[in-house]
């Protein structure tokens, strides 16, 4: 009664002149965010790779049931950019494996929250992701360590490395791998090294049993390349590119490197490798290298942004640069990996931050050329102060090392070149990695610049 009192007041022109507006409102309004429309489709292309049963997330977000109560936690975590986990500097360099959510994607998340994270109807949902038996890759071998280690409930355990018999009567060729934990609760990340017949590397050691030493020094120089590697967030590694693969020589044998972690009760880990086998001859060799490797690293006590530069020299024709995976240890800060080219011209090439917990790789979206003579720059800031909560002992210098509360300042590169070249003639250590251990660095006063 009273609306018609209104209309009246206006006229029956009134009342017809509000019937759009109603009409707008209703199919132009705020649209309603919802789980199975919305919200599962990012979480699919972003998120339950890691946020599923048995992967290394803390929950699984694979349905509504699982991620509604986590809905506050997702909004703050897209907000502040902490998920999903990226730290390269978005100024430098491509990389077709960028995780960084889209402005939409996070805004749909943020008011998917706010808005009490409905459920909507599932028949909007996409259809669910197959996860192949726990691995994301479909592989043709799986080497598993001999018997489970067992990992005490609490302190520090050095790292472990495992020879592991291999079964390759013939030479193959490797096209993709994945290294999965047998417990993604303590083990932190870890390599699978091929060790091929001639190789001195854990050349004294019993197989299937641990060691805390690396049973000789692991050379490139012997043939000893990376097959898979673990670190949270990382995934399955792909060595295809360009028709390239990863070459497992007749005889070889597997070390498994791991970097375990206590977690309040005894337990066991048994890890292990999958391989996906090269269906046609390879036109080019993938190859893990540590990069610019800086062994005579010092980091003051106290230094809050301590530098180290390192470097390797190109010398090898043909050899392109396709990933890189900075490393360091519980002080590291930030890593930039730079080429000087033999016409003098500089590159940054990638730039970002180290977080220890998530050691992420960058695969480029395009192969980089490295002529020889190339000069390939690790520079790295390590936070040795007391300000740093994860930092061991603030009040020691700090050498490389192997475990924890040493460091370590090294880009592992993946690179691609042809069939017949030798690996060890594609990297020469040069200029401050030749440098004797001084009091600092070495820094980037020490680089000799074109």
């Amino acid at each position: 009664m009273t609306v018609l009192r209104i209309t009246l007041t206006g006229g029956f022109l009134g009342l017809v002149a509000l019937a759009p507006l109603a009409a707008y409102a209703a199919t132009n309004g705020p649209a309603v965010v919802t789980f199975e429309k919305d919200v599962l489709p990012i979480l699919q292309k972003n998120c339950q790779e890691c946020h599923r049963p048995g992967e290394v997330a803390p929950m699984s977000l694979l349905t509504y049931a699982d991620a509604r109560p986590w809905a506050k936690a997702i909004k703050v975590a897209v907000a502040t950019e902490k998920m999903p986990p990226w730290f390269a500097d978005p100024r430098y360099g491509h990389f077709t494996n960028n995780r960084t959510l889209s402005q939409s994607d996070i805004d749909t998340l943020v008011k998917w929250a706010d808005a009490g994270a409905p459920e909507g109807n599932p028949k909007d949902a996409p259809l669910p992701l197959k996860f192949v038996d726990g691995w994301n890759i479909k592989p043709d071998m799986v080497i598993e360590m001999p018997k489970p280690f067992h990992l005490k409930a609490t302190g520090t355990i050095d790292y472990q490395y495992i020879l592991v018999k291999g079964n390759f009567p013939e030479d193959v060729w490797v096209t993709a791998a994945e290294m999965r934990p047998g417990n993604p609760k303590v083990l932190h990340h870890g390599k699978v090294w091929v060790r091929p017949p001639g190789s001195h590397y854990m050349e004294n050691a019993i197989p299937g049993e641990a060691y805390s030493t690396g049973m000789g020094r692991n050379l490139i120089s012997d043939g000893n390349d990376i097959l898979g590697k673990f670190n949270p967030g990382l995934g399955a590694q792909s060595f295809d590119i360009g028709g390239s693969a990863k070459l497992v020589p007749k005889g070889s044998d597997l070390v498994f490197e791991l970097h375990y972690t206590a977690i309040g009760q005894e337990t066991d880990d048994v890890s292990k490798l999958g391989l996906v086998f090269s269906k046609t001859p390879p036109k080019q060799r993938y190859f893990f290298s540590p990069g610019p490797t800086a062994h005579n690293l010092v980091i003051p006590a106290g230094d809050d942004n301590a530098e180290v530069v390192s470097e390797v020299t190109v010398g090898a024709d043909g050899v392109q640069l396709v990933y890189a995976q900075p490393h360091m240890h519980l002080r590291g800060k930030d890593f930039e990996l730079r080429a000087i080219y033999p016409t003098g011209e500089t590159e940054t090439l990638f730039r970002g931050k180290f977080d220890f917990n998530w050691q992420l790789g960058y695969e480029f979206a395009k192969p980089i050329s490295l002529p020889r003579g190339t000069r390939l720059i690790g520079i790295s800031h390590f936070d040795n102060s007391a300000a740093n909560k994860f930092n061991p002992d603030p009040t020691k210098d700090i050498v490389w090392g192997p475990q924890n509360w040493d460091e370590m300042s090294n880009c592992f590169v993946g690179l691609i070149f042809p069939l017949d070249t030798n690996p060890e003639d594609v990297f020469h250590a040069s200029g401050p990695s030749l440098l004797p251990r001084g009091k600092f660095g070495p820094t980037l006063s020490v680089l000799r610049l074109p």
